[in-house]
């Protein structure tokens, strides 16, 4: 790997499965200082009320020993009370503000009201995110083609897919609509999502002293066996939180993402979003989808013009790493670290220049498919929706439309034969497919404007 794509100089092999976090036994490993870990306690305290030792360092997602530093500031500084207990030692005591803490709360509320796990650093956030680079999952044709098997493609757009997937870079997937182009995209994003191995994701990283959430729910998925609302028992807890050498809480095991927009998308949502009440941010999109993919469905129908979306992003595509602005206007580096892929229907030619293509490495065509390509689609929608086969189906289509002023389109088959059952539907009939039913479906979904 060059310095470009990996600027930490990390010793890397593509087959390597990434380490997991170690987790810190001191405040200088966690990268935090006394002063942030003390007032993101008494935020916690204050919002939360008072809480055992072990319940506040499962909050906050750090070992006891870590967190006990600040404890103990905090109580010589008088901000918080100890209420009691001391079956286990100090992680069954119970932790309290007190009214000089509620105050000093409500001061540290104005600046940042994060209440969370605890953040990691940004430099460790950048060093996971390389270790784990989606350009390092290998690829096995079984697998690839597992995710592919409920789609009819030939082998040479399949042969075509699979270099792409191996590289990591970017691909742009073009060709007429309603011939697969979103699926065979999400197709990819399958297979990385259940063969390409877990990372690693902090909930939140702490980039210039702001705090930026990365961990979402809505787009991560889980297999360390947690849920942010799962309770663990309290012996399980204790074990967990005074054992040294496990991994750190504050990251999360998911499987790679798979982030999908489509013409919703805009150039805010590519930038930090900042909470002005609260003081701190949520990551964009691609960076929640670092180490994953980001798919760009109709790509040119975004609300943004493909122009200002190239701009922005022709230097990360090349470099694998982008710039994000705090509201400060400070920046700070992050990885762009995702095969990122363009789906359009729309004419390359008039949406991109040469400079763009040039740093899309893999430009895949998805042509209209073929007589013989598209009786195996029809026949497979046949048999997911039950119907009986009717070769002469396919041949009044062909006859009717694709033989003249129509080019035959993949989706045409789902379509067609779900208007057929709904047309039996309506009419209480069994759905027996016959050549009159696929004339009725076909003029009705067809539109022939005069």
């Amino acid at each position: 790997m060059n310095d470009a794509l990996n600027p930490l100089g990390l010793d890397w092999d593509a087959g390597d499965v990434p380490d997991a976090p170690s987790s810190p036994d001191t405040l200088q490993q966690a990268g935090l200082t006394l002063g942030f870990l003390s007032e993101l306690i008494m935020r916690i305290l204050y919002t939360r009320g008072g809480m055992l030792g072990l319940d506040l360092a499962r909050f906050i997602c750090l070992p006891f020993k870590v967190i006990e530093e600040a404890l103990k500031f905090l109580k010589d500084e008088r901000c918080i009370e100890v209420l009691g207990g001391d079956l286990i030692g100090r992680v069954s005591y119970r932790f309290s503000l007190t009214e000089v803490g509620r105050q000093r709360a409500l001061e540290a509320m104005k600046f940042c009201a994060y209440i969370g796990p605890a953040p990691v650093p940004l430099e460790d956030y950048v060093e996971q995110t390389y270790r784990q680079a989606v350009t390092g999952v290998s690829v096995k044709v079984e697998s690839l083609r597992g995710s592919f098997s409920h789609l009819v493609i030939n082998e040479s757009l399949f042969n075509a897919i699979g270099p792409a997937i191996v590289s990591g870079k970017s691909i742009f997937i073009y060709g007429p609509p309603g011939n697969g182009k979103s699926s065979i995209a999400k197709a990819i994003g399958d297979f990385l999502n259940n063969s390409g191995g877990e990372v690693y994701i902090p909930f939140a990283f702490l980039a210039e002293g702001s705090i930026v959430i990365c961990y979402d729910e809505a787009v991560h998925q889980r297999t360390d066996g947690a849920a942010s609302d799962q309770v663990e028992d309290n012996e399980a807890t204790v074990r967990r939180l005074l054992n040294t050498g496990t991994v750190d809480s504050r990251w999360v095991k998911i499987r790679r993402p798979v982030i999908i927009t489509g013409g919703e998308l805009n150039l805010p949502m590519l930038d930090l979003k900042y909470n002005a009440e609260s003081n701190f941010y949520q990551a964009p999109l691609h960076v929640k989808a670092n180490s994953g993919i980001f798919l760009i469905d109709d790509f040119g129908r975004q609300l943004c013009s493909p122009k200002e979306l190239l701009n922005r992003w022709i230097v990360p595509l090349e470099d694998r790493r982008d710039f994000l602005t705090l509201a400060s206007g400070k920046k700070f580096e992050v990885p762009f670290e995702q095969l990122t892929i363009f789906s359009t229907n729309l004419d390359p030619r008039e949406l991109v220049d040469d400079a763009f293509l040039r740093r899309i490495r893999h430009k895949v065509e998805v042509q209209a498919p073929s007589r013989e390509v598209y009786e195996k689609i029809f026949n497979a929608v046949v048999r997911r929706l039950g119907m009986n086969p009717c070769a002469s189906a396919v041949d009044y289509l062909f006859e009717r439309y694709y033989s003249e002023s129509r080019r035959a389109r993949a989706s045409d088959c789902r379509d067609i034969l779900e208007t057929v059952q709904s047309i039996c539907r309506f009419r209480k009939q069994p759905v027996q497919l016959t050549r009159d039913l696929i004339a009725e479906a076909s003029a009705s979904f067809i539109c022939e404007f005069k």
